[in-house]
């Protein structure tokens, strides 16, 4: 069997933390097994949907290094929706309901007075062809439900989250269309996986309850359901499921610096017992990717860690993968100077302009003497090879300073920082022409 996987968002927003988190481990699924990801735009919904969010989806996926084999949008495929629509209405598995959302509201709250479990109670089975008629000439449009077997429990082995059994008598028949002829997200969402060969279904554990009504569903339709897993749902860093984690999107971690490497390799290994490693190639991590090393528990997402993560991964990245986001002029040498000190590609911009110059340094003046002296030295050193420990020896020799007395000072004068980068790769960078210009204006 062909291992086929789907990432199916709405383009109501931006792809946030949970979607990233899905997509990566449909797409892991398959690469690791050879197999296929498709793309899967659900945009059955036209008053939400909107086209620069399909762009953006695009978009943010390409960027993580997450391209689709294929993709598909459900507005295009509406004629097979009805196809199906039909063939189910005729074997008596969808039926029209009349309720308003005020009727609907009203039986549950009864029901909950009662102690009872908020399920539809099928009413609508039991109007008369008269009654249907009468409805509607006074102008009532139907929704539209998927009638569930009772006779039997759904059941399935989850991939993650062990046998799962359900009893369809505590669920309601689900709406699966809308008065106005408006698809929602059940139905389908089945008849794709179906067309599309979908072999694997992986989501978060909040689609559960949705699985158990959908292998229904795939049985009306006369086909075995795909293999499913449910992961565990984020939870923020304070412990409890955090709103942030819903709204903090690919564009913003994109904003922060954030490699797409580093959101790969912490989301690829939360949950699991697996160590969060600064791995930027995706090989290692395919390798251990299995379903089985998912635990059930919340997984938590820390902003600090991915950002330390990028950091470490930043730390890793050769210059040919960063050169197109470099300030013009940057050289190799330049960026394999800097990049120990970086948290984000973008910082090395800061570095280069204390490189190129021109610096503004404060120095105490009880140092001033002593730069007088470095300047003189400066001129007097060869400059090949090690300058910076000939700088430091020289002036060593001649004025006695040792440890931070010798180092801040030339530091100060030479970047106008007091940390950074290691001034023996510095120093070359900054020349010798500039180096005793700073000292003697220091």
């Amino acid at each position: 069997m062909t291992v086929v996987t789907r990432f199916a968002p709405s383009p109501t927003g931006r792809l946030h933390v949970g979607n990233i988190r899905a997509a990566l481990h449909n797409w892991m699924f398959a690469r690791s097994q050879s197999g296929r990801f498709l793309l899967r735009i659900d945009d059955t919904d036209a008053e939400r949907s909107e086209e620069r969010f399909v762009a953006a989806i695009r978009d943010d996926l390409a960027w993580l290094g997450l391209q689709p084999d294929q993709s598909v949008r459900q507005s295009e495929r509406f004629g097979l929706y009805e196809k199906r629509f039909d063939e189910l209405r005729a074997a008596g598995r969808i039926y029209p309901a009349y309720e308003t959302s005020q009727e609907l509201d009203l039986k549950r709250k009864i029901q909950l007075g009662r102690g009872l479990p908020p399920v539809y109670d099928r009413a609508a089975l039991q109007l008369t062809d008269a009654d249907r008629n009468r409805l509607e000439q006074d102008g009532v449009r139907p929704h539209w439900r998927f009638r569930l077997d009772h006779d039997a429990p759904v059941e399935w082995d989850d991939l993650v989250r062990g046998h799962q059994r359900f009893d369809p008598r505590t669920m309601s028949d689900p709406v699966i269309r809308r008065a106005d002829g408006s698809w929602l997200y059940m139905l389908p969402s089945a008849i794709d996986d179906m067309d599309l060969g979908i072999s694997h279904v992986v989501r978060g554990e909040d689609h559960v309850a949705n699985t158990a009504l959908q292998i229904q569903m795939f049985a009306a339709l006369g086909n075995a359901p795909p293999s499913f897993a449910h992961t565990a749902l984020l939870t923020g860093s304070e412990g409890k499921l955090s709103k942030r984690l819903g709204s903090l999107g690919v564009d913003q971690l994109r904003e922060a610096g954030i490699e797409p490497q580093a959101i790969r390799a912490l989301l690829a290994r939360l949950g699991t017992s697996d160590p969060v490693e600064p791995v930027g190639d995706m090989i290692p991590l395919l390798a251990t990717f299995d379903f089985g090393r998912f635990g059930r528990a919340p997984a938590r997402f820390d902003e600090a860690e991915l950002a330390q993560l990028s950091a470490r991964i930043v730390h890793q990245l050769p210059y040919s993968t960063v050169a197109d986001r470099l300030p013009a002029g940057m050289t190799a040498d330049a960026w394999d100077a800097v990049k120990p000190n970086l948290t984000t590609v973008a910082e090395a911009a800061d570095w280069w302009r204390v490189i190129e110059g021109p610096v503004d340094a404060t120095i105490p003046d009880e140092d001033r003497a002593f730069l007088v002296e470095a300047a003189d030295a400066a001129q007097a050193i060869t400059w090949e090879g090690d300058p910076w420990h000939q700088l430091v020896g020289v002036l060593k020799e001649r004025t006695g300073r040792k440890g931070k007395a010798l180092f801040l000072p030339l530091r100060l004068a030479l970047t106008g920082r007091d940390h950074g980068p290691d001034m023996a790769a510095l120093l070359p960078l900054i020349g010798r022409d500039r180096a005793i210009s700073r000292l003697q204006s220091a």
